[in-house]
C-alpha cells in the first residue's frame, strides 16, 4: 500500500508543469505537484528565460547610453555594480517564483519539493516515500549538453552558470551559436567582455529566416562580437592561463584563448531521468518521451509535456502542452498543434519567427512567395535609432494566405504576435494590409510587407 494517493500528480514545475498542475485544479482536480526545486518555476523562471531577460535588458541600457553620445546626450562611461546587478535579477526570479507559490495555494494545489521516480505503472517514489496515482504528467525538463571530452574546469560555464553573473571575464567564448549562446554573447558584450562565438554549422540560429540571420550577425559584428562558423572545436586545454580551444575551420584561427568560455550546444530531454520504463513507457536515445497530439504517452493515463517530449524546447510550448494534457485527462477535447510555435532571440536587435521558412517550403515543396520591408526605411526604427532589420513574410502566391514570417530588429518578439495570430486565422495579405496599422510603429512594417506583394505600397 502506498504511503500516499493522489489524484492527478505533476512531476516537474517548470511553466509546462505548473501550468497544467494550475489548469486541472481549475477543473476540479485534486493535485500533487512535485519539484526537487524549492521554488516552482523550473529552468524557465529559476535559471533560464527569466534571469537571462533581466540581464538582456541590462545590457540594453548600456547600449543605449553609449549610443545616445551620437544624439549630442552624454552620460559618461558606466560603472557595473555586480552584486546589485546580480541582486536585482534575484530580485526579480524571487517575485515571480514566489507569485507562483501563491498562486499553487490558492488553488490548493499540494507542492512538494522532492525528487520522483516511477516506480510502476501507476506508483512514484517521491524522496524515498510511495505514491500511487491515478493520472500524471512527466515534466521534467532538460539539461544543457554537456560537450564530451572537455577538461573539467570552473572556467567552463553552462548557460546557468553564465546568468550567474560570477565575472566579467575579458575574453569570453561562447561555444554554439544557437539561441542561448548568441543571447549570452550579447549580454557580456554589453557589459564589457570581447566575445567570440564559435558556431559548428554554416549559419547562427539554425532554423531561422536565413536573410533574417544574416542582418543579426552583422549588427552582432558592429557590437565587437566575434562570430566564426563551420568551425568545430577539436580539444579544449586548461592552462593556468585561461582555456584555448583548438579549432578547425577556413576562417577561424587554430587557436582562440578565452578567460571563460561556455558550452551551448543545446539541451537534451530527461525522460530518462525518472526511470519512465518502470511505468511502461519508452525514452528514446536523446531522453525524449513520445507524445501524440493530446500529450498522451503509450499509457493513456500518464502524459508528457514540455522539453522532455522533444523540440522545439520552448517555455510557451510546454505551457499550452500542460493545459492540453490537464484538459484531456479531465475529459475535454483539446489538442496540441506544434506548427506555429514562435521562436524569438533575444539578442540586439531581436529575431523571431514563425511558421514556415524559406528554405523549409522549399524543402517541403511548398509553392510559396517571399515579400518583406527593410527597417530603413521605417520612420520609427529611425527616429528611435533603431539599427538595421527585416520584417519579412512568406505566403503562397495562389490564395495570398500567409505561411510564415521573420522579423529581425527591436522588439521583433513582440510583432510577432500579430503574425501568429495572422496564420492562424488563416489571413491573407489583403487582411494584413488592409488593416490599419498606427503611424509611426513598428508594426506598420507588417502591413508595408504585405501592400508591397500587392503592389498597394508608397512607402518605398
Amino acid at each position: 500500500m502506498a504511503d500516499n494517493n493522489a489524484d492527478f500528480i505533476v512531476v516537474g514545475g517548470g511553466p509546462g508543469g505548473y501550468a497544467a498542475a494550475f489548469r486541472a485544479a481549475d477543473l476540479g482536480r485534486k493535485v500533487t505537484l512535485i519539484d526537487p526545486r524549492p521554488a516552482l518555476g523550473g529552468v524557465c523562471l529559476n535559471e533560464g528565460c527569466i534571469p537571462s531577460k533581466a540581464l538582456l535588458h541590462a545590457a540594453e541600457v548600456l547600449r543605449e547610453a553609449r549610443h545616445m553620445g551620437d544624439w549630442g546626450i552624454s552620460f559618461g562611461e558606466p560603472t557595473i555594480d555586480l552584486d546589485r546587478l546580480r541582486a536585482r535579477k534575484d530580485d526579480t526570479i524571487g517575485k515571480l517564483t514566489g507569485g507562483l507559490g501563491q498562486l499553487a495555494k490558492r488553488r490548493r494545489v499540494t507542492v512538494v519539493q522532492g525528487t520522483a521516480e516511477f516506480t510502476g505503472p501507476q506508483d512514484l517514489s517521491v524522496n524515498g516515500e510511495s505514491w500511487h496515482f491515478e493520472q500524471a504528467v512527466v515534466a521534467v525538463g532538460s539539461d544543457p549538453v554537456v560537450l564530451p571530452g572537455w577538461p573539467e574546469d570552473r572556467r567552463i560555464w553552462d548557460s546557468t552558470a553564465a546568468l550567474e553573473l560570477r565575472e566579467i571575464p575579458k575574453r569570453l567564448s561562447v561555444v554554439g551559436g544557437g539561441i542561448i549562446g548568441l543571447e549570452m554573447a550579447t549580454v557580456y558584450a554589453a557589459l564589457g567582455s570581447e566575445v567570440t562565438v564559435i558556431e559548428l554549422a554554416g549559419g547562427i540560429a539554425q532554423g531561422a529566416d536565413r536573410e533574417a540571420c544574416a542582418i543579426l550577425a552583422a549588427e552582432l559584428a558592429e557590437q565587437s562580437i566575434t562570430i566564426y562558423t563551420d568551425t568545430r572545436v577539436e580539444k579544449v586545454s586548461a592552462e593556468k592561463s585561461g582555456i584555448t580551444l583548438h579549432c578547425v575551420g577556413e576562417k577561424a584561427p587554430k587557436k582562440i584563448e578565452a578567460d571563460v568560455v561556455i558550452q551551448s550546444v543545446g539541451r537534451r530531454a530527461r525522460g530518462d531521468r525518472v526511470a519512465a520504463e518502470k511505468a511502461g513507457l519508452s525514452v528514446s536515445k536523446r531522453g525524449e518521451i513520445a507524445v501524440d497530439g493530446c500529450c498522451r504517452t503509450e499509457q493513456s493515463h500518464i502524459f508528457a509535456i514540455g522539453d522532455v517530449t522533444g523540440g522545439p524546447m520552448l517555455a510557451h510550448r510546454a505551457t499550452h502542452q500542460g493545459k492540453v494534457a490537464a484538459e484531456v485527462a479531465c475529459g475535454h477535447h483539446a489538442s496540441m498543434d506544434s506548427v506555429l510555435i514562435p521562436s524569438v532571440a533575444y539578442t540586439n536587435p531581436e529575431l523571431a519567427w514563425i511558421g514556415l521558412t524559406v528554405d523549409q517550403a522549399k524543402e517541403q515543396g511548398v509553392d510559396h512567395a517571399v515579400t518583406s520591408f527593410p527597417w530603413a526605411a521605417s520612420g520609427r526604427n529611425l527616429a528611435s535609432g533603431g539599427s538595421d532589420g527585416l520584417t519579412k513574410l512568406i505566403y503562397d502566391p495562389n490564395s495570398h494566405r500567409l505561411l510564415g514570417a521573420a522579423i529581425v530588429g527591436r522588439g521583433a518578439g513582440e510583432l510577432l504576435a500579430e503574425l501568429g495570430l495572422a496564420i492562424e486565422m488563416g489571413c491573407r495579405l489583403e487582411d494584413v494590409a488592409l488593416a490599419v496599422h498606427a503611424h509611426p510603429t513598428l508594426s506598420e512594417t507588417i502591413a508595408f510587407s504585405a501592400e508591397r506583394a500587392l503592389g498597394t505600397l508608397t512607402d518605398l
